[in-house]
């Protein structure tokens, strides 16, 4: 019995036919970036999806040929501060094409950077929603704080500008205070942000030694770059962090889901290390009070002391029998030198002294 069949080439045609009949304009699709790759070339290659409940339900290729890439690139880095990117949300016209060879293409020749952003602060507000449905948005503002937090857990890129500013200002602090900061590094940018910041809170948590506080940090970025920091599962991890948690991240404009669940937030990491150098300082400064306190009061009862015994002196002074008879009056004691207070206490003949303010004079009783 013969099977009717065609070739895997008729079989492409087919559709390539019927897909690009059904799309015979550029059209508007929305997804989301899986990756990108910019080549030497001038071209650049993404990978799409769309994702439903955690789940992957659609994946497509597509391309932005050179001669689209570079203007659509500069308007979308102008509108947005930053580049496509793993992990961003996307409206994109497309041209769709089917090749016998290669399969689907979307060939796109613009993206609506307003779209992008817009995504952005809807998961931003679904975040802040959600955190404060659960009761998350102050649990970290109710924790005690280390009065000198000494051992610092700090989070960040290694090669981080924002983190070779941080570490030297707090080395080099004018008071010589001396910190124990450890790196725990992490992503701080794209798809992969949330879950590698999520690990090192944990690795954090599970230290031998615990931390007095962790420091949050990551220099400045587009608003694109720094949306990983309204992700739920990130901001529900520092809210749950049984350690105060610190931010110092972007600009001075910029306030994230993550700041706002944070114990407390900077907007420099420079900013951040001050935080705890002040508290050293204050601290300083506080001890310092109570020494000028204590060696003032010292003083004070010195003082006192000292002038008791001026006055005591000058009772003493003032009952010394010399300045009594240098006064006109006269002391009158037997030959050991007695005082005689009786004239009844000298029989006739005994011998006595007479004495004067100026002298003594020898005399016998008649």
């Amino acid at each position: 019995m013969e099977t009717e069949y065609i070739d895997l080439f008729e079989l492409q045609s087919l559709l390539r036919g019927e897909i690009e009949d059904s799309f015979p304009e550029r059209c508007w699709v929305r997804a989301e970036i899986a990756s990108v790759q910019a080549k030497a070339n001038g071209h650049c290659y993404l990978d799409l999806s769309q994702s439903e409940d955690g789940r992957i339900v659609a994946k497509a290729k597509a391309v932005i040929w050179r001669s689209r890439y570079a203007p659509v690139r500069a308007y979308f880095r102008e509108a947005t501060g930053g580049d496509l990117a793993a992990g961003m949300e996307v409206l994109l016209r497309v041209q769709v094409s089917y090749s016998e060879l290669y399969g689907l293409t979307l060939t796109v020749d613009e993206v609506e950077p307003r779209f992008s952003l817009g995504a952005a602060e809807l998961q931003r507000r679904r975040t802040l929603e959600k955190l404060e449905a659960d009761g998350l948005l102050d649990k970290q503002k109710q924790l005690e704080p280390a009065l000198l937090p000494y051992r610092l857990a700090v989070i960040s890129a290694r090669d981080a500008a924002g983190y070779g500013d941080f570490r030297r200002h707090l080395e080099d602090n004018p008071y010589g205070f001396v910190f124990e900061a450890e790196l725990f590094e992490a992503s701080m940018q794209g798809l992969e942000a949330p879950a590698s910041i999520v690990d090192a809170l944990e690795r954090i948590e599970c230290a031998e030694q615990p931390y007095d506080a962790v420091l949050l940090m990551r220099g400045g970025g587009s608003a694109l770059d720094l949306a990983c920091f309204d992700d739920y599962g990130l901001c529900f991890a520092i809210a749950n962090c049984p350690v105060p948690v610190y931010t110092a991240i972007g600009h001075e404009r910029d306030f994230h889901v993550a700041d706002q669940v944070a114990f407390d937030y900077v907007k420099t990491p420079t900013a951040l290390a001050d935080r705890f150098i002040d508290a050293f300082a204050a601290e300083d400064e506080r001890i310092s009070s109570y020494g000028n306190r204590l060696r003032m009061a010292f003083l004070g009862k010195l003082a006192a002391m000292e002038t008791r015994v001026a006055a005591l002196g000058e009772r003493i002074r003032g009952a010394d029998p010399r300045n009594v008879l240098s006064r006109g009056y006269t002391l009158v004691t037997d030959a050991r030198g007695v005082v005689v207070k009786s004239a009844s206490a000298l029989p006739a003949g005994t011998h006595f002294k007479i004495l004067f303010g100026d002298g003594t004079v020898d005399a016998v009783a008649q």
